[in-house]
């Protein structure tokens, strides 16, 4: 006999079956009254998470809409005014925007299914689905190939200056959309509707075919590690290389950049990949006998991971854009073009208080 414990999931209740007294314990007790002890700590945790996906979620996911909305919007605006000199980075910059902003037209939805449930249909819980989706792998693989670009540009300066060109990275761009969506189709097809089984009024987006959702995760897994490992590599290779040269501005500048570009990326992404491969673990029955109790956690820190992996988002146009000298003087003559004054002046102020630490933003940029 087996006991169905419900834990409300991203998009709605998901249901475990936990063995009654094998495994639904620690250290195999037997005491009715440690048992029922225990059960009473993961229904609090089952309450927890339902104030968590009732009040929080909407809370953040429409602060993170707007932040980035507006923060991509700006960048996008400001590539898209000089779209016919943009340089090799800021090519992928566009696209990676682009890739953010598909993910947070999501949000409103997201919003709507947790007070509410899914009431947009199939259709609409099938096309997000495909965006969320191609948002992660396009942004993996976009960050890998801003690293590896930047790779080409320092350690191998000389030879890559024929690879490194305009037409070049725009084809590699559409391969790279092309193949995200080859691997997010599927999604279209096993992506449905769900009718909550305790809760009859209460739908659902999810998925209908389980075989799908864990190969769909694995390759989640496998776009990630490997973008994270192209990353590494490159960067690593980058600093090193800076560090033998002699040209001290270019030399911090850079590595500050490429420094923070990882440890950034790694800080947002990677706990929630980290807990997502515990869970596949789980999933294929690799890790066996869980607790109700650590069911219910590693569910808490799946969610909570997320929203941080999500808030990278918002970060990207502070990270790889606004950094730059070349960027923040669009900006500022954008905000100025507008009658923008009160942000305008601020920022020209800004930028004449600190000149020399704009010199290395331009040393930097160039560099890339």
């Amino acid at each position: 006999m087996k006991i169905k414990k419900c834990y409300p999931g991203k998009q709605g209740v998901e249901a475990v079956d936990f063995l009654p007294f094998s495994n639904i314990k620690p250290d195999n007790v037997t005491d009715y009254g440690s048992l029922f002890d225990y059960e009473y700590d993961c229904q609090m945790q089952e309450k927890a998470m339902q104030l968590f996906h009732s009040v929080f979620l909407p809370v953040f996911y429409s602060l993170t809409f707007v932040l980035g909305v507006a923060a991509n919007g700006l960048m996008i605006t400001v590539l898209l005014r000089r779209r016919h000199f943009l340089r090799i980075s800021e090519i992928y910059l566009l696209h990676l925007a682009l890739a953010d902003l598909m993910l947070l037209f999501t949000f409103p939805f997201d919003v709507a299914d947790a007070v509410t449930g899914w009431m947009f249909g199939k259709f609409l819980c099938k096309f997000t689905g495909l965006m969320k989706n191609m948002n992660h792998l396009s942004g993996s693989f976009l960050l890998a190939c801003i690293g590896f670009d930047r790779y080409l540009a320092i350690v191998h300066a000389i030879c890559s200056i024929q690879i490194r060109q305009p037409k070049t990275v725009l084809r590699i761009c559409i391969i790279l959309w092309a193949v995200c969506l080859v691997f997010s189709v599927p999604n279209l097809f096993f992506l449905t509707v769900i009718r909550n089984e305790t809760n009859s009024t209460w739908l659902f987006c999810d998925y209908n075919a389980n075989n799908w959702l864990l190969t769909n995760r694995v390759l989640n897994h496998l776009c990630f590690f490997l973008s994270l490992s192209v990353m590494a590599y490159c960067y690593t290779a980058v600093v090193a290389t800076l560090y033998k040269s002699q040209k001290n501005k270019t030399k911090q500048g850079a590595i500050r950049l490429a420094l923070l570009i990882t440890l950034v990326f790694c800080l947002c992404w990677l706990p929630y990949n980290i807990t997502s491969l515990m869970k596949t673990l789980v999933d294929v029955q690799l890790i066996i006998n869980i607790s109700c109790n650590y069911h219910a956690s590693l569910t808490s820190a799946l969610e909570v991971t997320k929203c941080l992996g999500i808030f990278h988002c918002c970060l990207n146009p502070f990270l790889y854009a606004f950094v730059g000298v070349r960027f923040r003087n669009e900006l500022i003559k954008l905000f100025c073009e507008l009658g923008c004054r009160r942000v305008c002046l601020p920022l020209m102020s800004m930028r004449n208080n600190h000149h020399s630490s704009i010199s290395d933003g331009e040393i930097t940029t160039n560099t890339y």
